[in-house]
């Protein structure tokens, strides 16, 4: 038997019998618990889709997969399922992202700190563009994801949690506190993140940037994740690395972390000749969406760079440098002899 293989029939004569037996004896006889994140979706009514996908098996196999044999998740019983055709989708809406929660805080400054109810045409409109953004995969979402209600929720939490409010404040998530920190701080810097990331929902240009999410799980970002991986793209502009390159080259001689003075060719010999690391010095809600100049890239070492990038907001190289023990900063010594 394996695992994950079965046809369309297999679902529907799990299904069929899921509607004969009822939820309850159903789960019962196959010892399987209710729907905790994922439910199928067929002709309007919802099923357990780790049960259902457990009990296909037995439609194409002759038995049914135990509850502890399969996953219940995206990689296994719900990417079974949505492979010979069926919808899947999220119990729970996933938490809001901090790019999402932005646009919010932006709109809710926007109104004075103030709630704006659900039927307000521009709770409406950010609704829609919330359900456009690539960051919160279409199976964890259900039909409610998003919508004018949630949004006008999140701009209530996010107006009754501000400092100077002096009512009752409504629960809130440590995002949303963060981000409301952030637009008392910098509101210019922040409205300004906002309507970035609103262009480039709005163009779909987010939708191109191809950096894997997994590239930048210990980077953070003072503007969010679609932002840092628009930043990050940038950085990886083989054009402009290797002319950034090159006029280091003519001034210097040699290529060296302008941070911490490491050298990879002295260290590495041959193997480390033209290497270094091409950082974006100016986050993308400063400098915008226009050309990149070279006095606004600089070229440091991998580990330096990972420091910049790993909390924000990011500190310049300059920053970076002063924050080195001073024993760091002679560079690279002897490398020992074989």
């Amino acid at each position: 038997m394996k695992k994950g293989i079965f046809s369309r029939e297999a679902v529907l004569g799990a299904i069929g019998e899921y509607d004969r037996l009822g939820p309850d004896e159903f789960r019962t006889t196959y010892h399987y618990g209710p729907a905790r994140d994922y439910v199928l979706v067929h002709e309007g009514r919802q099923y357990d889709s780790k049960a259902i996908a457990g009990v296909a098996h037995k439609f194409e196999y002759g038995r049914a997969l135990k509850n502890d044999e399969l996953s219940g998740g995206k990689a296994a019983a719900v990417a079974w399922l949505q492979r010979v055709g069926f919808r899947v989708v999220s119990v729970r809406n996933p938490d809001w992202a901090w790019d999402e929660v932005v646009l919010a805080c932006a709109l809710t400054a926007e109104n004075g700190w103030k709630r704006i109810d659900a039927p307000d045409p521009r709770i409406i409109e950010l609704s829609a563009l919330l359900q456009l953004m690539p960051i919160h995969h279409p199976a964890t979402r259900n039909e409610k994801f998003r919508n004018p209600n949630g949004v006008a929720r999140k701009t209530s939490d996010l107006a009754t949690n501000h400092p100077d409010y002096r009512g009752r404040r409504t629960n809130c998530g440590a995002t949303d506190l963060k981000v409301i920190q952030a637009f008392i701080e910098r509101p210019l810097e922040m409205a300004a993140a906002a309507r970035l990331i609103r262009a480039g929902v709005s163009n779909r240009s987010f939708d191109e940037t191809p950096i894997p999410e997994d590239e930048l799980h210990d980077f953070e970002a003072p503007e969010g994740r679609l932002l840092l991986r628009r930043h990050m793209t940038r950085e990886r502009n083989r054009g402009l690395r290797q002319k950034k390159i090159e006029a280091a080259l003519r001034q210097e001689g040699s290529l060296a972390c302008e941070v911490c003075s490491f050298d990879f060719e002295q260290v590495y010999g041959e193997r480390g000749t033209g290497y270094i690391e091409c950082h974006h010095v100016v986050p993308l809600h400063v400098a915008g969406e226009g050309p990149t100049k070279l006095s606004e890239l600089a070229l440091i070492c991998a580990n330096c760079h990972r420091m910049i990038h790993r909390s924000a907001p990011w500190p310049t190289p300059e920053e970076l440098r002063a924050l080195v023990a001073p024993s760091s900063l002679r560079g690279p010594g002897p490398v020992p002899q074989a």
